[in-house]
């Protein structure tokens, strides 16, 4: 028997889904967007962030291709931030943070919030929701123009307000949410494209940086994409950019690889043979490296260039991304080993993730697996929750709007 095929885990994935969405909707702010919740589901103060509204915006448009009452409407909640609160009418993109009053709080436009734009729009899109489709269209134009360097075949990072000063910074985290970006664009529109650049990202990250690394992917670089091994060393838990190597972004590339394998094949090409190996090595690297590495169960935050632990908090995000790797690697290569990963991190989140009182996922947990707050207070946003329980009932291709748009879920 595996998890993976049985009936009724697909149906316990789709009740923790509908739980989900329902925590998430007190996000949405009558100022526009979409706020941090608290431990029991209430908005906390502070400004409207860009990536937050792009992500819980993708949430309810999967929610909506679903057939939830109620999505569609918090959908469009967050298409009308994008088309007003979040715009830069002056000089284009998007405002990274607006205060309630609506004025810009963050006027930066940076990679890994406009890399959300896409996929907001993109699920919207296949959503088939009013001005979606126009919004992707903008997006897509801006991250052409703005940030993608087809020298490198990379994302930069992040620019000034009007487009003029480019930071000498270049992260691998911007790019991987990029590809995701690129692969959901390459869904709804058919453009090629998307899905060439994607796969560029991906065979210079994984293929290259990872694999020349030990399979510990190096997150920070300059402006020639020379790694910076030391960047952070003096605040390794920053939420963002933290030092040494992030355990679940390497399950996040396995994933994304694999999605990109899948897409190849769709479009009738002869996917790289290195796509699976190097997933399944990213994956047993965050096994081996990262999952109950100091006695207690749950994947550490980060590991120095030796592959010791650094931050030992367990974030829920990691163990969400594992789940989604894990069926994603038993999809591509039906073995058991992945089936069986799954189910041990299910039953994880379930035991110390899952906070069935208050709602939702606990955002962090201590290296005993009680809550802990170094990073972020609250509940995180739904984005990683959700997908974990829809990825291992979809196809690796199309990625998961456009699946669900089609009618593939199992």
């Amino acid at each position: 028997m595996t998890w993976l095929t049985t009936p009724a885990h697909a149906r316990w994935l789709e009740t923790e889904t509908d739980r989900l969405l329902a925590f998430g909707k007190a996000s949405a702010t009558p100022s526009g967007g979409f706020l941090r919740l608290d431990d029991v589901g209430r908005p906390l103060p502070g400004p409207a962030e860009l990536w937050i509204t792009c992500r819980m915006t993708h949430v309810y448009a999967l929610g909506h291709l679903l057939g939830r009452p109620g999505a569609a409407a918090l959908v469009d909640h967050g298409l009308a931030a994008l088309d007003g609160l979040f715009r830069d009418a002056e000089h284009g993109g998007w405002y990274a943070e607006v205060n309630a009053d609506g004025t810009p709080r963050d006027d930066a436009k940076a990679a890994y919030p406009h890399a959300f734009v896409i996929l907001a729009t993109s699920s919207a899109a296949a959503a088939r929701r009013p001005g979606a489709e126009a919004l992707l269209r903008e997006a897509l134009e801006v991250s052409e123009r703005r940030f993608w360097d087809e020298e490198a075949g990379m994302a930069v990072e992040s620019w000034d307000r009007t487009f003029t000063e480019l930071d000498g910074y270049r992260g691998v985290n911007a790019n991987m949410h990029t590809v995701e970006a690129y692969l959901a664009a390459h869904g709804v529109t058919g453009e090629r494209v998307w899905l060439d650049r994607a796969v560029r990202i991906l065979t210079r990250v994984v293929h290259g940086f990872a694999r020349d690394n030990d399979w510990r992917i190096p997150e920070h670089f300059d402006a020639r994409w020379q790694a910076d091994l030391e960047y952070n060393a003096d605040t390794p838990a920053h939420p963002f950019r933290p030092y040494g190597a992030t355990v679940g972004h390497w399950l996040e590339w396995a994933r994304l690889t694999l999605h990109a394998r899948a897409s190849l094949t769709a479009a009738g090409d002869v996917a790289p043979v290195w796509m699976v190996e190097d997933a399944t090595a990213l994956f047993d690297a965050s096994v081996r490296e990262g999952w109950a590495v100091d006695g207690a169960p749950g994947f550490v935050y980060t590991v120095d260039w030796a592959g010791e632990p650094v931050v030992r908090e367990r974030m829920h995000w990691v163990a969400a991304e594992g789940i989604a790797a894990a069926a994603a690697l038993h999809a591509a290569t039906g073995e058991q080993r992945f089936d069986d990963w799954y189910a041990a991190w299910w039953d994880y989140a379930e035991e110390f993730l899952l906070d069935r009182d208050g709602g939702s996922w606990w955002h962090e947990l201590g290296t005993d697996n009680r809550v802990s707050r170094t990073v972020w207070e609250g509940k995180a946003d739904l984005y990683h929750a959700v997908q974990a329980t829809l990825v291992p009932r979809l196809p690796l291709a199309p990625v998961i709007a456009p699946a669900l748009a089609q009618g593939l879920l199992d």
